[in-house]
């Protein structure tokens, strides 16, 4: 070391003069310049010492690389006080229970105290047994771990060991997983931080529900769940030591082929855990004994099938909060929300089970037309899993056609078995994904139905959905048809075309020609005739109640032409059916619309014109309980008082806007009774409930329909092809709709309450001849007996058929009487006008009334 001193001096020039106000403070600097100068004089003059010196300088430099290095760009360990780990989506149904859930990855967040004492001892047996008594870094495994790095410089492979489950925290949570010497710096670095901040059991509940242990599962309940079908609190001591081996490699050991291997290691931590005190010898040798008793696929079993409904929550959430944690901290696949929907889990297992047999009846007897997809038969297993194509039914399957000869052939399952089927189509063909199900000790060919179909099932006085089925199953794909396809309703679309004229004057009993339409549409198009249904002609004049419940299209667009379409078009687009052109056609349903907005639009009719917003989501909460979003956003600032102020009981405002006149909103529904009653739906008459409904049946036919219901439910179906084509010419709504509609009432009658529809102020029941339409005061009416000639008919105010008495009635018969005498005197004489024995004037009578 060169023998440099400090100067012995200050510069001449830096001396002040005598008196001067600094002097004392050169002084001090003098002094202090000379004790430096001594104690640089010690260092130099004794080895030792510059020995300590060097060292202190190199400490302070190392310590500056490695901040440099390492340290300046750590994260926080503060981050894991506030840690919020991603959790996924948890959905309940209208009872509360779960019935799905949205992941990408298996996580359920335990406390500490939920982890049961023989897990925690068998992850400290397999991982870290000093981790109650060291620091953050275990000094005797990280030597081992730099012995073993050392030895594999160079090879290839991967050191193992070294990190505390501390150091594993850091790792998994703070700075991810690259395989380097300088991730081990760091690792060890936030370990000491992190044991500065949180406490061992705070270290243990993060790494106990964070580590990756294979099966898409994050956490010791997790995995348990995938691996065992069990809670961690049922777990045998065999299960917790497997569960334990699991980190040194997840997506190993839990495979077939690695069963060997995982037993071996097993036994390895049971045998640690006698060691450690965390089990006898005895229970570890029994343990020892049983099998892993993996479970090959675990599949949530939640109450209720329900995809297509769930998969538009999911849709709705993702608009709403986000999709992944990127996109905000309430995000569908990693902000843990809590869901509570409207799903009703009986109503909608009825509407699929419903929905189906419609499907199927019509399709039986069509034969093979197609598989559901095809693959390459090369490598048909993954793309099997990869098309995440299944079914739900019965006891079928999904499978692909390996091989054929003849009418036999061999299917291969997701899960890699293979079987032989029988009763192949010609024109199936190897690589045709099909669906099978047992037949004696071999597999038989499935047809699922070519056509398809939507339903919903509504709350007509919240708009609440309560059920909805998209298609056969959601597992053979994920379109929804009952939100997602744009159909023509038909005849389901009269109702509002009926609306409308009672809006403009019109009455049920008011009587309508049924008789030939026809429209000129210009010079490029001519003239448009219209028929009924059929190709009927016309019938001649009926009550507008009849045509409605008969279906007449002749009647539906004389209605529409007379009132004015632009009016009619209207009323269908504030029922939030569709927006259409004033085309006559549209009052025939030619405009597009989906299941879904014709369900809300009947719920309009049966809560007395009142339409509400659809929703299939009641409230969300964030994972702290918080509610975040509500359906129902009405404010009710005095429901939660301390103490009752004396004044009535806090009423919510009702839902929901007026679409329609309450009054006629009722008097289309009492129509539409009929339509149950006596018209195209009468095949639900037996059910013996106060239902309305409107069937409809497009051009083709290539859609049926049935919307209808009761004051609490409304329910609607359609069906046809995907790609629309005929369904057949006896294809009509009330043969092929109103069966599944039944189908679904008789499934769930215990839902069904015989209250009738309520009658709204401003309407008048009055008793009408159910075919002139007239006002009639003999008999007693039956609303329910098709072949009733009386009934009741509503009315708004100063509209129903004008009241007269038995009195009035018979002198008005008799002055008409007298008219005709007088007519047949004047033309024939006194004789004739008198009518002899009376047969002339019996005929005049009877040609009268």
């Amino acid at each position: 070391m060169p023998n440099a001193t400090p100067p012995d001096d200050l510069p001449p020039q830096a001396t002040p003069p005598a008196g001067d106000p600094d002097a004392v403070t050169y002084r001090l600097r003098r002094d202090s310049a000379g004790r430096v100068r001594r104690i640089w004089r010690a260092i130099v003059a004794r080895r030792w010492a510059r020995w300590l010196a060097l060292g202190v300088l190199g400490l302070g430099l190392a310590y500056a690389v490695v901040w440099v290095a390492f340290v300046r760009t750590l994260p926080s360990a503060d981050k894991l006080l506030t840690y919020q780990p991603p959790l996924p989506t948890m959905v309940r149904g209208n009872d509360g229970e779960i019935v799905s859930s949205y992941a990408r990855e298996r996580r359920v967040q335990l406390r500490f105290v939920d982890f049961p004492p023989t897990l925690i001892g068998a992850f400290l047996s397999a991982e870290d047994k000093s981790f109650f008594s060291h620091h953050g870094v275990d000094v005797t495994g990280l030597a081992g771990a730099a012995v073993d790095y050392v030895t594999k410089l160079g090879t290839g492979a991967r050191s193992r060991g070294g990190s505390t489950i501390t150091q594993q925290v850091a790792k998994n949570l703070l700075i991810g997983n690259e395989y380097s010497f300088g991730r081990k710096i760091k690792e060890m670095i936030l370990a000491l931080r992190i044991e500065s901040l949180l406490t061992k059991q705070q270290i243990l509940e993060l790494y106990l529900n964070e580590i990756a242990l294979g099966r898409q599962s994050f956490g010791v309940q997790a995995a348990s769940r995938a691996y065992f079908d069990k809670d961690v609190g049922d777990l045998k001591l065999h299960e917790a030591a497997f569960l334990a081996i699991l980190p040194k490699a997840p997506e190993d050991y839990g495979r077939t082929k690695s069963a060997g291997k995982a037993m071996i290691r097993r036994n390895w931590v049971l045998d640690q855990m006698v060691k450690n005190g965390y089990a006898s010898r005895g229970d570890a040798d029994a343990a020892k004994a049983q099998p892993l008793g993996l479970v090959q696929r675990h599949s949530d079993n939640y109450t209720s099938d329900a995809g297509y409904f769930l998969e538009e929550v999911r849709r709705q959430l993702i608009g709403q909060f986000g999709e992944n944690a990127e996109t905000g901290p309430n995000s569908v696949y990693a902000g843990g929300l809590w869901v509570r929907t409207s799903l009703d889990a009986k109503l909608q297992t009825a509407a699929q089970d419903s929905l189906r047999a419609g499907l199927l009846r019509y399709a039986s007897g069509r034969g093979w037309h197609g598989p559901i997809a095809t693959v390459d038969p090369a490598h048909w297993q993954g793309e099997l899993i990869g098309s995440n194509i299944a079914i739900k039914y019965l006891d079928w399957r999904v499978g692909v056609i390996l091989d054929r000869a003849g009418s036999a052939g061999q299917i291969g399952f997701a899960d890699g078995s293979t079987g032989q089927v029988a009763g192949l189509a010609d024109a199936v063909r190897p690589g045709d994904v099909v669906a099978v199900a047992p037949n004696g000790g071999d597999w038989a060919l499935r047809i699922v139905p070519e056509v398809s179909g939507g339903m919903v099932v509504q709350d007509p006085e919240s708009g609440r959905v309560l059920a909805m089925q998209g298609g056969f199953d959601s597992r053979l794909g994920s379109f929804n048809r009952a939100t997602q396809a744009n159909r023509q309703p038909g005849s389901a679309i009269k109702p509002f075309v009926y609306a409308t004229a009672l809006d403009n004057g019109m009455t049920p009993a008011s009587i309508v020609l049924d008789g030939t339409f026809c429209v000129y549409q210009g010079a490029a198009l001519g003239q448009k005739c219209f028929k009924n249904f059929g190709d009927e002609g016309g019938g001649g004049s009926h009550t507008m109640r009849w045509g409605l419940e008969q279906s007449r299209n002749l009647m539906t667009v004389r209605i529409a032409n007379d009132i004015g379409m632009d009016k009619v078009v209207r009323t269908i687009k504030g029922a939030g059916i569709g927006d259409y052109p004033a085309y006559l056609s549209m009052a025939l349903g030619a405009g597009d619309t989906t299941v879904s907005r014709m369900v809300n639009a009947y719920g309009a009719l049966a809560d007395h014109g009142r339409l509400h917003d659809q929703t299939l989501i009641d409230f969300v909460q964030d994972r702290n309980g918080k509610v975040i979003w509500r359906a129902d956003k009405r404010g009710c600032d005095t429901c939660n008082m301390a103490q009752w102020d004396g004044k009535p009981m806090p009423r919510f405002k009702p839902t929901g806007r007026q679409a329609l006149d309450a009054r006629t909103a009722y008097q289309v529904v009492h129509m539409l009774e009929g339509v149950v009653v006596r018209g195209t739906a009468a095949s639900l008459a037996d059910l013996k409930l106060p239902l309305f409904g409107k069937t409809g049946t497009t051009t083709g036919p290539t859609n049926v329909w049935f919307v209808g219901g009761s004051r609490q439910i409304i329910a609607g179906i359609y069906l046809g092809y995907d790609q629309p084509r005929s369904l057949g010419g006896y294809a009509q709504g009330g043969r092929i709709a109103a069966p599944v509609f039944k189908q679904f009432v008789l499934a769930t009658r215990d839902r069904w309450h015989t209250t009738p529809f309520v009658v709204p102020e401003g309407v008048r029941l009055a008793k009408i001849d159910r075919v002139s339409g007239k006002h009639v005061f003999e008999g007693t009416p039956d609303d329910r007996d098709p072949k009733a000639a009386i009934i009741w008919e509503a009315f708004k105010p100063d509209s129903e058929p004008r009241r007269t008495s038995r009195d009035l009635q018979v002198s008005t018969r008799e002055a008409v009487l007298e008219a005709i005498r007088q007519a047949y005197a004047a033309r024939y004489g006194a004789a004739a006008a008198a009518g002899g024995d009376g047969e002339d004037t019996g005929d005049v009578q009877g040609g009268v009334y």
